[in-house]
């Protein structure tokens, strides 16, 4: 198993490498983004741990031209930073786990070898279904090429809908998916904002892209 770190703490990158190798992993590195992207795309890795904060290219950056070149190496995130927006942001781009520092080095191998046995299926960067196109990093959707602006709610709704395509998806599994699981709320929020990316989407394009199933939720399908 061989894994790529990309840090510039050099004390942390040494202390990961002599600890990896004690555990069976062979192991390179990069102190700074430009190098481990280039190393990244030029190796064969099973796994890379990729620090947020870099020189260069920072890691959001790196995770970025990764999967937009399809390399769809796990990635695992290591960083201070602990928002939940830099988590989701990482996610968005393709990162496949997050792990902040100060860590355990007994969670981070955990963490290496559960990415590992996972593999590398490919996964767009870009989802899309029909007319419609999202793109994740960029926060953007266009139907036929023309952007059409969301609020974030609407743009997680949709991104949840599409990464779901042709499946029915029940009111509580849009609102576990795209608010949260303790969510006190009228559960009819959903067909509200349902309706608002109705008439944003679909109107304009006399298009019904959105379902209604009765009585179990909705389903998004491609429409042209």
């Amino acid at each position: 198993m061989k894994v790529l770190i990309v840090d510039d703490e050099v004390r942390l990158t040494e202390s990961l490498t002599r600890g990896l190798l004690a555990e069976g992993f062979a192991v390179d590195s990069a102190s700074n983004g430009v190098d481990g992207l280039w190393r990244a795309r030029e190796g064969a890795y099973d796994a890379i741990v990729l620090d947020v904060m870099l020189p260069g290219l920072n890691g959001y950056e790196v995770c970025r031209e990764l999967r937009a070149a399809e390399v769809w190496t796990p990635i695992l995130m290591l960083t201070a930073k602990d928002g939940e927006y830099d988590q989701t942001d990482a996610f968005d781009l393709g990162a496949d786990d997050y792990l902040i520092k100060p860590f355990s080095f007994i969670v981070l191998v955990a963490r290496l070898r559960a990415l590992i046995r996972r593999g590398s299926p490919e996964r767009p960067a870009i989802l899309s279904v029909g007319a419609i196109t999202l793109d994740p990093s960029r926060r953007r959707v266009e139907r036929h090429g023309v952007e059409v602006a969301l609020t974030p709610r609407e743009f997680a709704l949709l991104e949840f809908l599409m990464r779901h395509a042709g499946d029915v998806v029940s009111k509580a599994e849009i609102l576990d998916g795209v608010w949260d699981s303790h969510f006190e709320g009228d559960v009819n929020v959903v067909e509200v904002y349902v309706g608002y990316l109705r008439r944003k989407l679909d109107d304009p394009a006399g298009a019904r892209t959105i379902e209604t199933v009765r009585g179990v939720g909705y389903r998004l399908v491609a429409t042209r």
